[in-house]
């Protein structure tokens, strides 16, 4: 079972449909014992960094998420990404839950071209850095659907992967252990981001 963790920021309903039409059973949930029961967890999360974990806080859930994730996959969709490392500065300075080596900036400020759009929405291709299990369905340069603001870098020891934006390269994937992250929504990606979470449910 994977288990969809429900702390109020994530587009959970195209997630868990995505999951269920590749015959996965999904569970959505923010009981503790459901995330021990699960054999992968993923953590989504749309919105402000700040915000999101404060509400990852209220849950009660961290402990829990730190524990599992040396034992099982762990996958940080978007947002989720960003609260895998070790701070972000959206709106200030905010701890992430430290999960993977890195920081959380805005994307704006590193952008030569102040004239690109931010947030980086839409297609982007994704150039794969690292061979890893998690691409065993996926092809590089295959197009991925991202919608974000901030991305991470001081994670290159863990970069799976990266899109082109301007003259970023744009932390894509990135794995520690147990724990992956996607910047972009690999349920929102078709085809090519389906078979991304067929292999996580493999891993």
């Amino acid at each position: 079972m994977i288990a969809i963790v429900d702390y109020g920021v994530g587009n959970l309903f195209s997630l868990s449909s995505s999951l269920k039409a590749l015959g996965l059973e999904t569970e959505i949930t923010r009981d503790p014992a459901r995330l021990r029961a699960a054999e992968r967890i993923i953590l989504p999360g749309v919105g402000a960094f700040g915000d999101a974990r404060a509400k990852l806080d209220d849950t009660g859930l961290v402990p829990v998420i730190r524990e599992e994730a040396e034992k099982k996959p762990l996958l940080g969709i978007c947002l989720g990404m960003q609260l895998l490392f070790d701070r972000g500065f959206e709106y200030g300075e905010h701890p992430g839950l430290g999960l993977v080596p890195g920081q959380v900036v805005d994307l704006h400020n590193d952008l030569e071209d102040k004239t690109l759009k931010v947030p980086h929405m839409g297609w982007n291709s994704l150039q794969i850095r690292k061979d890893d299990p998690l691409f065993q369905y996926f092809r590089d340069g295959e197009y991925v659907y991202y919608v974000h603001s901030f991305y991470a870098t001081d994670c290159e020891a863990g970069t799976l992967g990266t899109s082109r934006y301007g003259n970023v390269d744009v932390t894509g994937v990135v794995r520690n252990g147990n724990v992956y992250g996607t910047q972009f929504h690999p349920e929102k990606s078709g085809d090519a981001g389906l078979r991304l979470l067929k292999a996580f449910a493999e891993l």
